[in-house]
């Protein structure tokens, strides 16, 4: 069974997520830089997929794995290793 996103939205300090199993999940905004530091009408303009949410203007993919495992941004664990 793939558990994909429903809806999205914010509060002040996270990144809700209700997802297809019922279940509804947060995450700090802290977690990803991009969302943290765009403005509202930034972070309104995603895209649900099957596996999670996509902000094209962000450049930010967030998996619904991801935010059940309580992974935040990968790209600068990435880059750290990568350096």
């Amino acid at each position: 069974m793939t558990i994909s996103p429903e809806k999205v939205w914010f509060d002040e300090d996270n990144l809700w997520v209700m997802l297809s199993d019922a279940r509804t999940i947060g995450a700090p905004l802290a977690w990803f830089p991009s969302l943290l530091h765009a403005g509202p009408v930034s972070r309104q303009g995603f895209e649900l997929s099957v596996h999670g949410i996509h902000w094209d203007a962000l450049d930010e993919d967030i998996s619904v794995m991801g935010l059940l495992a309580g992974f935040g941004d990968q790209t600068r664990r990435n880059r750290k290793r990568a350096a």
